[in-house]
């Protein structure tokens, strides 16, 4: 048995501590404060639950329970500020306050972002892949996008969970029967991005018919993260339909009602053709302005929006707004079906009826 031969004189460890070294006393001593340590007398308490906390919202994480929802009952008791009111037109510019924000620093926004599209625009994301066809991309998306309204996320999070799908089509091949657990990790990541309360991993894999795992969906997560470096701030179609809705209520090109109509609707138009394979070639902003500039003529508005603000040639709008008004035509009767129109608008008028008058 090896022994260590613990040195004697002033400085060694024995004469400085009162006990020997040992597991139990390897602690460094503290040194006592001068001034007493004053301590809370009641212990901190954390908030109760409201009774209407939104559970198919809250996250993995649980932090969201600690906190009050904005729908919570205490805040109906609580004195509201009239001017924080529900707009009518939710999304949209309602206040003075937020048309001076948008006219000081909405230019440079839509400078910023319009700047990024090359960098997160995915090019023919399917070159690569030998068991992805367009058909199945239009079937997954088309099954997604009813979910992502089920659950009432924004459009946003839609948006952005198309382009994480795209840009990580074009790195990494996918097998055919992995192909809509990546489309439920693009949305959990995409709404991990942009919602408050993100859905449950429970939940979307229930959506599945269980047929992948919890610890499957963690692993495909953190490849798509990897191969994206982490990159999720990509400029969508809903940021664009925002800017140049804002814009021409700014500009008082059209009145409000008006403009949000025409959003609602190019948000429908949108959709369409986020599913459909064949408008991966167009730039966000260029379909976000077409979509306005359709819906402006389905719904026959008296002032339409000018298309030529986007900087883009006429040629490119002529083409894109053309296919758009394919799109639409093969899914309805006509482009300017009235059923088709109210289908889109819909929630719209709902969430305006919903909100009340202005």
């Amino acid at each position: 048995m090896l022994t260590q031969k613990i040195p004697s004189g002033p400085h060694s460890p024995v004469n400085r501590c009162e006990s020997p070294i040992s597991i139990e006393n390897s602690r460094a001593p503290v040194k006592k404060r001068k001034s007493p340590r004053y301590r809370r007398q009641q212990p901190l308490q954390l908030r109760p639950l409201p009774r209407r906390l939104p559970r198919a919202f809250s996250g993995d994480s649980g932090v969201c329970d600690l906190f009050e929802s904005p729908s919570g009952s205490s805040s109906s008791s609580a004195r509201r500020d009239p001017r924080c009111s529900q707009p009518a037109y939710p999304g949209l510019l309602s206040s003075p306050l937020d048309l001076q924000i948008f006219r000081d620093y909405g230019q440079s926004c839509y400078a910023f972002r319009k700047g990024l599209e090359s960098q997160f625009q995915p090019r023919e994301s399917l070159a690569k892949q030998p068991q992805v066809t367009a058909e199945s991309r239009c079937k997954l998306l088309s099954w997604l996008i009813p979910v992502h309204r089920q659950f009432g996320f924004t459009f946003e999070s839609l948006c952005l969970a198309v382009n994480i799908l795209d840009r990580f089509l074009t790195t990494t091949p996918v097998a055919a029967d992995c192909f809509q657990l990546l489309g439920v990790t693009s949305l959990l990541i995409a709404c991990k991005q942009v919602e408050v309360h993100p859905p449950r991993v429970k939940q979307l894999l229930s959506l599945c018919g269980g047929a992948f795992t919890r610890q499957q969906l963690c692993n495909l997560e953190c490849v798509v993260l990897h191969k994206l470096h982490f990159s999720l701030d990509a400029p969508t179609i809903a940021f664009f339909l925002e800017h140049f809705t804002h814009f021409r209520v700014a500009s008082r090109e059209a009145d409000l009602s008006d403009a949000a109509d025409a959003h609602a609707l190019a948000k429908g138009v949108a959709q369409l053709s986020l599913a459909d394979y064949a408008f991966t070639r167009y730039t966000p902003s260029l379909l976000a302005i077409c979509c306005l500039g359709l819906a402006d003529r389905m719904l026959k508005n008296r002032k339409p929006l000018d298309l030529h603000i986007s900087n883009y040639p006429e040629v490119e709008l002529q083409d894109c707004l053309g296919k758009l008004q394919l799109l639409v035509s093969l899914n309805g009767d006509t482009p300017t079906s009235g059923f088709w129109v109210i289908w889109f608008l819909w929630p719209h008028i709902w969430a305006t009826n919903e909100a009340g008058p202005a």
